[in-house]
């Protein structure tokens, strides 16, 4: 595709989705862009969440993935349901029950307001960087495929992404981003299908010609039971997919904003448990396209796009996509998935991180009616002035496979809020609230200087997103230390 197509279909996708804000963001208060006014059908809400969930991370990252890891991506993604179970029926009632607009309120009316104020601290750095890691990724596709041949600066590509987000949210916010979701999640899931069936026409190969063909089998390698040592032990990644998403989704603001858009707890149960038992299999399309491409790669002699002097496996299926011989279809098919996965997650990231700034730090509750608005929509700017800033950095800093960075630090910057929300819901002790930020920092520093120790150093262990359960155990017991008698 040549780079003007790339950017008329970007245009004409955007343009939908400023239609659908023109429709949801009538009613531009302060209560439709937290809440939706709490009248989000459960059904649309479930279904947009598979697309805000996966995000251009997974559209990506995860196929280009394949080729390290092989299918034990799925040891993660099984602890994942089992995690969905927890906040359908540990969290969800909670968070109904206190009719809460940010989930960190929960942590105010436990412990107090140092404990308030550092969970949505952690939230609000976990979030700014999350989102930025997905972001970044589309900018770089972006970047590499449409914007060097016109020898456009990367910053400016950040820029204009950012700048589209913003123009569609700051309206209708989380009233508009429920239906938004809705329609990047088909457009997301249908990619991937039809990307699938492309390449599977181009090989040659009908659907058994796939699952039996030899080629695929050096890559579906799922479980690893062999040693605890081992970085892929299948009970290092089940725990540490069922904890980060607990974490993820079920204490981080963004996720649980949509949740909380429902009309009832029952509604918002019904949200959660139909959409977990929905990502397995979506995941499993993922991980067959990923293998694909790398057999249809090797057959072609298409090597993986190297960028800024390293493999940049994450671009092979953009590579194929767009610069591929499959013609004008498989690339626009691609790039409508692309945008839909990006922009589903960026734009709830953007709404979800003003609505915690606003309840969170400034109390916009307390203040005056006739100034909520205003401030709201000042906020709403310097949060994505803020995450141009962070995603311009990454260029410069990440080396990795996306998907692994990302679920890393999550394992850092979500720990304290997993150790705080437990000690909160399964004992009863109070504690020295002045002393909680203390302690999360403290923990935080701890699981760094473990997660970078040489194997060597710890017998052969090889710490894996576990360290996700050992932040948030460290945590648990620094509130342990600081409770009053």
């Amino acid at each position: 595709m040549k780079p003007i197509h790339i950017l008329l279909l970007i245009g004409l996708y955007f343009a939908v989705l400023m239609l659908i804000s023109y429709f949801t963001g009538k009613n531009d208060s302060n209560d439709a862009f937290f809440k939706a006014e709490g009248k989000s059908p459960w059904y649309v809400v479930a279904f947009g969440m598979v697309g805000a969930s996966l995000s251009g991370v997974t559209f990506i990252s995860v196929p280009g993935w394949v080729r390290a890891s092989e299918f034990s991506y799925m040891q993660v993604v099984l602890g994942y349901l089992v995690g969905y179970f927890v906040i359908a029926f540990v969290l969800l009632p909670i968070y109904y029950s206190l009719n809460v607009t940010s989930i960190y309120q929960y942590l105010k009316e436990r412990f107090g307001n140092v404990s308030y104020k550092t969970g949505a601290f952690f939230f609000f750095i976990s979030r700014v960087l999350g989102a930025s890691f997905r972001l970044f990724l589309v900018a770089t596709v972006l970047q590499y495929f449409v914007f060097d041949a016109w020898n456009i600066p990367f910053w400016v590509t950040v820029v204009i992404s950012i700048l589209l987000i913003w123009i569609y949210t700051s309206r209708g916010g989380i009233k508009t981003i429920v239906w938004t979701d809705t329609l990047q999640t088909f457009f997301m899931l249908g990619s991937v299908i039809i990307s699938i069936y492309f390449i599977s026409q181009e090989l040659q190969w009908s659907f058994q010609d796939f699952f039996t063909a030899p080629e695929l089998e050096r890559y579906t390698r799922t479980f690893h039971f062999e040693s605890i040592l081992d970085k892929n032990y299948f009970f290092k990644a089940f725990f540490g997919g069922m904890f980060i998403t607990i974490c993820m989704t079920g204490l981080d603001q963004d996720m649980m904003q949509k949740n909380l858009t429902c009309k009832t707890l029952s509604d918002a149960k019904k949200n959660v448990l139909s959409y977990s038992f929905v990502f397995i299999p979506v995941n499993i399309l993922f991980l067959f396209l990923g293998a694909l491409l790398f057999i249809y790669a090797d057959q072609q002699g298409i090597g993986v796009p190297i960028l800024d002097g390293k493999e940049k496996t994450d671009l092979l299926f953009p590579e194929i996509a767009l610069n591929g011989n499959m013609g004008l279809g498989l690339g626009v098919i691609f790039l409508l998935g692309l945008i839909a996965a990006a922009y589903s997650s960026a734009d709830s990231a953007l709404t979800s991180l003003t609505t915690s700034f606003c309840v969170d730090f400034l109390d916009i509750e307390k203040k005056e009616a006739s100034l909520q608005k205003g401030l709201r929509k000042r906020i709403h700017i310097v949060i994505s002035v803020l995450l141009i800033v962070v995603i311009i950095s990454f260029k410069y800093l990440l080396d990795s496979s996306v998907i692994d960075t990302l679920l890393t630090v999550a394992s850092y910057t979500y720990g304290p809020l997993l150790g705080l929300f437990s000690f909160g819901i399964f004992t009863k002790w109070k504690i020295n609230d002045q002393w909680v930020w203390l302690v999360a920092i403290i923990s935080v520093a701890i699981t760094a200087v473990l997660g970078n120790l040489p194997a060597e150093y710890l017998g052969g262990y090889h710490f894996n997103y576990e360290l996700l359960i050992v932040n948030g155990l460290i945590t648990f017991l620094g509130l342990v230390l600081i409770r009053r008698k």
